[in-house]
């Protein structure tokens, strides 16, 4: 798990090739074991391979996303606030599993923010993607992630870079 932490970086630009049936179904399949609290499941999840709907996405938010215009494939990741009140966090859990299930069958990855992000005028962008892949009303969207194969090199953050300071033992500052 380490080398697959110390590989995945995001990824901006993605070839023009399609993620394979088999690859996608096992993204399918960690995105449905991604563990949530109490195991109440509120996620949904839509699969995006459309190319015209891809170019939808990356119009989503102001700044940020517009590399889902490369992109093979992206996840929307959607919660029902009204199953769990911790959507968020399980949303969250689900977008990092599916990006590292990714890095294991040799793709990359971004992630889009959605949640507190504005689309155009008073629509946020959460509310707009929702809209356009068909998800019902109360539905939220925090995030979706771009995923395919990638068309630029970037390198690994060498173990130098992390922040040593960050960990603490026992207390903080100690």
């Amino acid at each position: 798990m380490l080398d697959l932490l110390r590989q995945r970086r995001s990824v901006r630009k993605f070839k023009r090739q399609s993620v394979e049936v088999e690859k996608i179904s096992q993204l399918s399949e960690a995105l449905l074991r991604s563990p949530t609290s109490r195991n109440q499941q509120p996620c949904e999840f839509v699969l995006v391979d459309d190319p015209e709907k891809l170019a939808q996405l990356a119009t989503a938010k102001a700044h940020g996303a517009s590399f889902f215009t490369t992109a093979p494939l992206a996840v929307v990741i959607a919660a029902n606030p009204e199953v769990s009140d911790v959507w968020i966090e399980d949303s969250s859990i689900a977008a990092i599993i599916v990006q590292l299930v990714a890095e294991q069958l040799g793709l990359k990855s971004c992630w889009a923010q959605l949640r507190l992000r504005i689309h155009a005028g008073n629509q946020n962008a959460s509310e707009f993607v929702r809209q356009l892949v068909g998800l019902p009303a109360g539905i939220e969207v925090p995030m979706m992630i771009a995923i395919g194969y990638p068309d630029e090199d970037i390198a690994d953050h060498s173990r130098k870079t992390l922040l040593n300071s960050k960990i603490h033992h026992n207390q903080f500052g100690v």
